[in-house]
């Protein structure tokens, strides 16, 4: 680990001025101005004059000090500043797991300090003697991949109490700016302009301004707040909308409110570490029971089918297998007991664990939230002595404060006993598997539960997976699937997830060994040494490739309109690799029409595909010796 710290405390007041904070490469510049900033790429404006700070109200606890009544209103209107910090930092760490082996951390610091109630001069304003410890500091960071700020309330002796009923967090466009519009997390994209009627838009929101440049507003370490969207504060400028008020307890820090650019869309992809980045390390001391893998549903809920499905599993090389919604019985009911199989079931839970052992397969179930929240800390022990692998909490509610915590607690409640996570509905993550690896996966995503379109799909990478792991529940032979078996085939390189499921609405077997193709999805791992987005632009296509060990895994996946493609070769070590690919051939007199064409290239070497309409085509790079 390398690690260079370059400190600065300023005490004089600096309200006078604006601050400046840039990126190690100067790529990135940030500029605070009172309550107000600016952020500029390559040096264009990418941010214009925008608003910061959050809205209090604290009337009840104030009124026991004497405070005047109204004071509450606009918190942050008379905030002052008192000085600043700096401070470089430059590490690299490991993940457990992930989409690259190491991460480079690597950022310039610039902590505001603001003071309420004074004029930065040490004058202390009238009504406000009897709290002069109301204090807030505004930090931000500036990586050559993008910016970040958040909101610290520092800690003072009597553990100062506060309401925070929204964020006056704002983004001001271009205009002509345009967005890729969402209101909910599986819902549909539509690309709309930054005026007019808007409701809120999902984060991450990816908007295109008028010179080409692509931006990604994000949230990161959301733990115990809010969950915040995207709301049209006025025509081209945007503002956060927090789901509800927070209640909090200094000292506390908000989420992270991060900015993303680039020149090209595939920019943002490769940049989307900066999310772990801005969470804490893992918390975990043993993590060696934490194990990505493949995953299969047993698509019922009997001893025979489960069995089988176990047995499937040890033959194409999965992981896990999983027992989904009504083996404990109706999920949605109070009555359902999660701590035992329901009676009309012909399995017990300890015997399909023993036998998924045997045959080195693992066990997740799904528990609704209901029976989660009445019942977790007595299901937590009696899984881990089960045998159970993981659990998939389904239908989980989100969105405000006391919901974020108690999801948050108990994950880190499953990590006690070796559970691992999958989050399913509407959940989105903002990075906290760094924090809490046991949270392999989640949702909140528009998978193949709802069979979207290939437009749909290659806006996917673009969007939600910036923010983190999709479980997306991938399909192959179902005959809703709208897209080839290629452009499918192509989602096990595309699409990351540490838990991938596979045949989700599918029954693969028995037939299902006479589509050779599948060999690209049990050679494909689910977590890799090295990711590269190699090109694509948002609803066209996308061209992505992976390493793990010494082979490279390249998916290409193309919309409702098909093109011609191509790879370039020059991200691989030089020398010679055998390249299985698997592309759409519409002509071929096969089940699923997916040919595999063996070639020998040299690095730098580009391939040329032609991809067909919702098609696309999955790519397993070997070096020779």
């Amino acid at each position: 680990m390398r690690k260079l710290l370059f400190f600065v405390l300023t005490t004089m007041p600096l309200w006078v001025v604006g601050q400046t904070l840039s990126s190690p490469d100067g790529k990135y510049t940030i500029r605070i101005d009172g309550m107000t900033y600016r952020v500029t790429f390559a040096d264009k404006t990418i941010i214009e004059k925008s608003q910061l700070g959050v809205d209090i109200d604290n009337r009840l606890f104030e009124s026991a000090l004497g405070v005047p009544r109204g004071i509450h209103e606009n918190w942050c209107s008379d905030l002052a500043m008192k000085g600043e910090e700096r401070v470089t930092v430059d590490t690299t760490w490991t993940p457990l797991y992930g989409e690259n082996a190491r991460i480079r951390d690597h950022y310039n610091q610039l902590v505001l300090h603001y003071e309420k109630g004074s004029d930065g001069q040490g004058t202390v304003s009238e009504g406000y003697d009897k709290r002069k410890y109301y204090a807030m500091d505004i930090v931000v960071r500036a990586y050559n991949e993008g910016v970040a700020f958040r909101y610290h309330f520092p800690e003072t002796a009597n553990s100062l109490f506060l309401h925070i009923t929204g964020e006056r967090t704002s983004f001001a466009m271009p205009e002509g700016t345009t967005a890729w519009y969402e209101e909910w997390a599986q819902g549909e994209y539509e690309r709309r302009p930054l005026k007019g009627m808007w409701f809120e838009s999902e984060r991450p929101l990816l908007l295109q301004q008028p010179g080409g440049t692509y931006v990604a507003l994000l949230e990161a370490a959301m733990k115990d707040y809010t969950r915040g969207k995207f709301k049209q504060k006025k025509d081209h400028e945007l503002q956060v909308a927090m789901y509800d008020g927070a209640d909090i307890i200094s000292p506390y820090d908000t989420p992270w409110r991060v900015i993303m650019a680039g020149e090209r869309a595939v920019d943002l992809i490769n940049h989307k570490d900066l999310i772990l980045n801005l969470n804490n390390q893992c918390s975990l001391v043993d993590v060696q029971w934490i194990r990505p893998g493949k995953a299969f549903r047993s698509g019922k809920l009997t001893k025979e089918a489960i069995f089988r499905s176990i047995d499937y599993c040890k033959e194409f090389g999965f992981d896990y297998v999983e027992l989904d919604a009504g083996w404990y019985g109706p999920e949605g009911k109070v009555s359902s007991d999660a701590t035992k199989v329901i009676e009309t079931r012909d399995f017990t839970m300890p015997e399909v664990c023993q036998y998924a052992k045997s045959k080195g397969i693992g066990v997740w179930v799904y528990v609704n939230q209901r029976a989660l929240y009445q019942q977790l800390d007595e299901l937590l022990p009696l899984y881990q002595q089960w045998g159970i692998s993981g659990i998939k909490f389904g239908f989980v509610h989100i969105g405000n404060q006391q919901w974020s915590t108690w999801l948050h607690d108990a994950i880190e409640k499953c990590a006690k006993y070796h559970l691992m996570v999958d989050i399913h509905d509407e959940y989105r993550p903002t990075g906290l598997s760094r924090t809490y690896p046991n949270l392999l996966t989640q949702e909140g995503i528009r998978g193949n539960e709802e069979m979207p379109d290939a437009t749909h799909n290659v806006t996917l990478p673009f969007t939600r997976y910036l923010c983190g792991p999709g479980d997306y529940t991938l399909c192959y032979f179902n005959s809703r699937v709208k897209n080839t078996k290629g452009h499918q085939l192509a989602m096990a390189a595309v699409y990351y997830s540490p838990l991938q499921f596979y045949f989700w609405y599918d029954n693969p077997y028995p037939k299902g060994w006479d589509s050779a193709e599948l060999k690209f999805w049990r050679d494909c791992p689910t977590v890799f040494d090295e990711s590269i987005a190699l090109d694509g632009t948002p609803g066209e296509y996308i061209i992505q490739a992976r390493r793990s060990g010494n082979d490279w895994y390249v998916g290409a996946m193309t919309s409702t309109s098909g093109r011609t493609v191509t790879i370039p070769t020059d991200f691989l070590p030089q020398g010679k690799y055998e390249v299985t690919i698997y592309n759409d051939d519409p002509g071929l007199d096969t089940r699923t029409k997916v040919r595999a064409t063996v070639k020998t290239i040299k690095t730098g070497k580009p391939i040329e595909l032609v991809l067909q309409p919702s098609g696309g085509a999955a790519l397993h790079f070997i070096p020779l010796k």
